[in-house]
């Protein structure tokens, strides 16, 4: 397990290991902001911060495989 670690750590270091970073990085983003924004807009809410973070996390966590379906690594 940590093989197969260091050798992904090391491939992205070099920039081989996505086709598309540039792709990777504009869906992470995306799917980021969005939790970020739902984040911020649960806490404006009179409910205790927990849920919130919780609320956001798992959306941000769900979001994740869906922006990121097309992504392809060499």
């Amino acid at each position: 397990m940590l093989e197969l670690g260091w050798f992904s750590l090391r491939l992205f270091l070099k920039g081989k290991l996505f086709r598309d970073p540039g792709y990777f990085l504009r869906q992470t983003a995306i799917a980021c902001s969005l939790g970020t924004l739902l984040i911020v807009l649960l806490s404006l809410a009179p409910i205790p911060l927990c849920i919130p973070i919780t609320v956001g996390s798992l959306a941000t966590g769900l979001m994740m495989p869906l922006v990121l379906q097309d992504f392809r690594m060499k």
